[in-house]
């Protein structure tokens, strides 16, 4: 600390200045010592209050992780633990569960399709085996046209299974469709007349300027298979219905425009309501449909349905004066005129 003072003396005017060292009381050793022997406590306390928040925090972590390391493809059906407390975690846990659920539920649909996929494979085969075993057992009783003539319905079969499994496959595979314009009516006119002489009569209540963006190849394949599907149940007659219709508020998002409605009704037996999504199930049959060659290969609906998908619509069977009714909604082309 420096001091001055005035002084005078000898006729002139003088400053005396004084100065001294002064230790401020906050740094002196005690104190000093007191201030950092508390902070080092405070640092450790706070040191070891958070290591033991962070492990109680990921506790519940550890947890989960250690059950997923326990589950494997033969306890698909364990699930992870859900935390005490409703925090993220918790949400975590959740969603680990709602995935673990959905990869179970696909991990069985694949076993089953397998299963299936073996079983309806080994007949045809089977009855290919039989047939030429018996040649050669006996092949002064059958000829090669006879054998050629009763191995080709199962042959036919067999391909006509492959071929489907191959259209499963390329859809579950790659999603995306080629973008083109159609003409829903058009195109539901011309698809018919290009298909085999039908069976049954086919009527027409076509509304124009039904435009739709998909892939000609795929509504093509879907088409062919409803026609098939009618053509095995219904008595004598299949309509075909092309109109379009608003977006309900529920399903804005999917048909922006409004829908692009296909109707195809045929006057069989029908369909019961609690096996309307049965029919949509691979290699399913109804029991009105279980002989194999009236039943088809059991692949034509769920392809249908899935071409459907693909193109962001949707196939269903809904309510009819008489028998089946399977519609189907596609987005509507927002050029199409008076889409809304």
């Amino acid at each position: 600390m420096v001091a001055a003072q005035s002084a005078y003396r000898a006729g002139q005017d003088w400053s005396v200045y004084t100065a001294t060292p002064t230790v401020p009381p906050y740094v002196t050793p005690w104190l000093a010592a007191s201030v950092i022997g508390v902070a080092a406590v405070m640092a450790t306390a706070m040191t070891a209050l958070g290591h033991r928040i962070v492990t109680a925090a990921l506790r519940p972590v550890n947890a989960i992780r250690a059950e997923l390391d326990r589950i494997s493809e033969t306890c698909s059906d364990r699930r992870v633990p859900f935390p005490p407390s409703r925090d993220e975690i918790h949400d975590l846990a959740d969603s680990i569960n709602q995935t673990l659920a959905r990869l179970q539920a696909a991990t069985q649909q694949q076993r089953l399709f397998t299963t299936d996929a073996s079983h309806e494979l080994r007949t045809p085969i089977t009855a290919i085996r039989a047939e030429v075993e018996d040649a050669l057992h006996a092949p002064e009783e059958t000829s090669v046209p006879t054998l050629g003539n009763t191995v080709l319905g199962s042959v036919a079969r067999l391909e006509a299974i492959v071929d489907d499994l191959l259209t499963i496959a390329r859809l579950e595979t790659d999603r995306s469709v080629k973008g083109e314009s159609i003409d829903l009516a058009e195109f539901v006119k011309s698809e018919c007349e290009t298909q085999p002489k039908p069976r049954k009569r086919c009527e027409f209540v076509l509304e124009p300027d039904v435009m739709v963006i998909g892939d000609r190849a795929l509504l093509s394949r879907l088409l062919t298979n409803l026609i098939d599907n009618a053509e095995r149940h219904a008595t004598s007659t299949i309509a075909f219905h092309v109109r379009r219709a608003p977006s309900p508020k529920r399903d804005v998002q999917r048909f922006p425009n409004g829908i692009a409605m296909l109707e195809v009704t045929d006057d069989g037996p029908g369909i019961d309501r609690g096996k309307r999504e049965l029919v949509f199930q691979r290699f399913a049959r109804l029991d009105t449909a279980r002989g194999r060659q009236a039943g088809g290969t059991g692949l034509g609906l769920p392809i249908a349905r899935q071409i459907a998908e693909a193109h962001g619509g949707t196939l269903q069977i809904e309510d009819s004066p008489h028998g089946a009714r399977f519609v189907l909604r596609l987005p509507l082309d927002p050029r199409t005129k008076n889409a809304r």
